[in-house]
């Protein structure tokens, strides 16, 4: 299990005698985190590391996964795409069965610790059926600029109970909403399977063994199969940059356990590649094995985010850790992460022939991949580890706990 000091040698002496003096204060409170999954995703990833940390600086974090069938998932993945400006039918059996599965969960799950923390929409409810003893957090992940109106009012009866709510961006904050809102921008693990370093011998052997070959420069991109992702787009994006360059795409994708929508998204770009797939030219790999993400990242010439909507995309900041220039759309957080023109290059959604142009330009410039690519690192480093991340959360629980 990883420790506060292994990080050392990658952020310095002074981040982590800053750390232990911030969980000083909280010795002896204990804290609870609850989402929806244990993997897939940047959220099980985030906590993944994070409440190991936490324990390790002397603070006791548990961490708890809300239980419900298929339909609660099903009903919280149209809330999420409700929630990121999809239309909805909220009827009120939706809304029975959301409320309904958190309850459920509610009779086996004692909550005594000094502060919760809720992730996203599906454990939202759960502070109603709690008699209210300590600080709740709502921590949202997701692109609240312009949410289904019905849907935003349901949820706020909810969020109206909690002492906090922590977005990904200050433009995701909302003015009807009379709670405390603090931004937190989420970060990676450096030294998680997924982002540690490995050697040219181990990244050419899982990426061979995912079937890709390597007589060609890669163009990646590493998500869910989600339809804010835009796979589909990015297929016709490939189209236009094959005519100028022979290159590889590579949709490197996941499935998590609360995300039924995956399988027809991924069947359907899969049909629609099919030309493409059979001459070699478009691999899918099921990217559960964080190791292989890792050494697809690490091999790609070009990684890219054709996302319509972002909460803050790990994605990109993990193959900006890896030096790969990105060309992503200018969606959500991902703007804080990559500054056109430095770290890549950001585009506007749908912006096609644009987008393909600056893979294009990337591909054909080696050097400005290698500056754009040393930058990003540097910035990561700086400011999106997981460390930072463990800092934030201490600042916010000293605040909150005062």
């Amino acid at each position: 299990m990883r420790k506060l000091d292994n990080y050392r040698g990658i952020v310095g002496d002074d981040v982590i005698s800053g750390t232990y003096r911030k969980a000083r204060k909280l010795y002896g409170k204990h804290f609870l985190q609850i989402n929806s999954t244990y993997y897939g995703g940047g959220v099980a990833e985030i906590l993944d590391s994070l409440v190991p940390l936490m324990n390790n600086v002397g603070i006791e974090a548990d961490w708890r996964i809300i239980r419900g069938s298929p339909d609660l998932f099903t009903i919280t993945k149209k809330f999420h795409n409700a929630l990121q400006g999809n239309s909805i039918n909220l009827s009120d059996i939706k809304k029975q069965l959301y409320v309904g599965a958190n309850e459920a969960f509610s009779t086996y799950c004692q909550i005594e610790q000094d502060c919760v923390i809720v992730h996203d929409p599906q454990p939202l409810p759960l502070i109603r059926f709690y008699r209210k003893r300590q600080p709740w957090v709502w921590r949202c992940h997701i692109d609240l600029t312009d949410p289904n109106q019905k849907l935003w009012e349901f949820i706020k009866g909810f969020i109206l109970k909690y002492d906090m709510v922590i977005f990904s961006s200050e433009k995701y904050k909302k003015e009807d909403l009379p709670v405390e809102q603090r931004v937190i921008v989420p970060a990676i693990d450096p030294l998680s399977l997924k982002n540690k370093e490995l050697s040219e011998k181990d990244i050419f052997k899982y990426v061979k063994k995912a079937g890709i070959p390597t007589d060609k420069p890669v163009i990646t991109q590493v998500s869910r199969m989600d339809p804010w992702k835009d796979p589909e787009g990015l297929l016709e994006i490939f189209k236009r940059v094959k005519e100028k360059v022979d290159c590889r795409l590579v949709y490197c994708y996941d499935m998590a356990l609360d995300d039924p929508e995956g399988t027809a998204i991924y069947s359907k770009v899969y049909r629609k590649a099919n030309k493409l797939r059979e001459r070699g030219d478009v691999v899918f790999v099921v990217g559960k094995n964080q190791i292989l993400v890792n050494a697809i990242q690490k091999f790609s010439t070009v990684v890219v985010q054709n996302s319509i909507r972002e909460g803050f995309c790990l994605a990109v900041t993990e193959a900006l850790w890896k030096g790969k220039p990105m060309v992503a759309t200018n969606v959500g957080g991902i703007p804080i992460q990559i500054r056109d023109g430095e770290e890549g290059f950001m585009v506007e959604p749908h912006k096609k022939e644009e987008f393909a142009d600056r893979i294009i330009e990337i591909l054909k410039n080696p050097s400005l991949a290698k500056e754009m690519g040393d930058k990003g690192k540097e910035r990561v480093r700086k400011h999106f580890l997981i460390t930072r991340l463990l800092s934030d959360y201490l600042d916010l629980l000293n605040d909150i706990l005062k």
